[in-house]
């Protein structure tokens, strides 16, 4: 079978159009549509009636469950969906003051789900159950187009660097204390290649954004211009596919060669609630071969 696709934007993205995920798609239909995430990214559902079961359900065949690293770090605990957005447990309106509001506010830097993880997300799922008539939009570029736009020069500057990422450096440009010790405690800075392959294209990307702190073996405004340069050359305006949402939109990425940031909106006119699973990756990126991205212990 083939899926009926169209496209997004001309670097990556595409629609797939026809199919009712709610009525769990069979093996061949998931295999497909996983084929379209890694070649195009990004893919856009429209219309899904799906509650958490459903959409954590089809996580789970996508791949092994991502636990919300907050409520671990925070509470101790384990949830596979995590709520984005200004809307409480018990479906009351948070005021933009409120501290999860303003903690939410990182989401709209550049960045790659849990890049500061040691084993970082593939996928991240987002369904839109509640969405707000102006802002809220979720922008996405390709750092797979954006390398394949450097000089060959720059490619092999690039080739076999690590960057640190650290979850406390990027959140720590939000606001003072809003990460709590025990939050931090539970997510120490973490190493991650630089220049990363896809398994099932072999196209490289680079791994970067607002996690990213620091690279091993340069000194911090070495670190800092290469880091930003990098992010700017993939988030100029022609490179950007803002996504305007709609209640029952479900977007599927790829964190390894994506980056996406939240639009900020009016948190004390409009309700927004997305609900949100991840697929954990295969391993850590140190342990990628860098030509196939395939983990190396697996080949051995």
């Amino acid at each position: 079978m083939n899926l009926k696709l169209q496209a997004l934007h001309a670097d990556f993205g595409v629609e797939v159009l026809g199919v009712d995920l709610s009525q769990r798609p069979d093996d061949e239909v998931l295999a497909h549509i996983e084929m379209a995430a890694d070649r195009h990214s990004l893919v856009l559902f429209r219309d899904q009636a799906m509650d958490d079961a459903k959409q954590l359900d089809l996580t789970r065949r996508l791949g092994e469950p991502e636990f919300s690293h907050v409520a671990y770090g925070r509470d101790g605990c384990i949830e596979y969906v995590a709520v984005i957005g200004n809307v409480d447990a018990e479906g009351r309106q948070l005021p933009s003051t409120d501290k999860k509001v303003v903690f939410g506010t990182g989401n709209e830097m550049w960045h790659s789900d849990s890049s500061f993880r040691p084993t970082p997300t593939k996928f991240s799922l987002s369904l839109a159950h509640e969405v707000t008539p102006e802002g809220g939009e979720l922008e996405f570029v390709s750092t797979r187009a954006a390398y394949t736009r450097l000089h060959q020069h720059m490619k092999q500057a690039i080739a076999d660097l690590t960057v640190i990422h650290d979850y406390v450096y990027s959140r720590s440009q939000v606001g003072r204390d809003v990460v709590s010790p025990s939050l931090a405690a539970s997510l120490p800075a973490v190493p991650q290649q630089l220049v990363r392959s896809n398994p099932v294209t072999g196209e490289k990307s680079y791994y970067v954004g607002s996690h990213a702190r620091s690279i091993e073996g340069w000194g911090d405004k070495d670190a800092r211009g290469l880091i930003d340069d990098l992010i700017a050359r993939a988030v100029s305006p022609e490179n950007i596919y803002q996504h305007r949402w709609r209640v029952g939109d479900l977007l599927i990425w790829d964190n390894r060669c994506l980056l996406h940031r939240g639009r900020s909106y009016d948190a004390d006119r409009y309700r927004r609630r997305m609900h949100q699973t991840r697929v954990a990756g295969v391993s850590p990126t140190l342990e990628e071969d860098q030509r196939t991205g395939v983990a190396r212990e697996a080949r051995l």
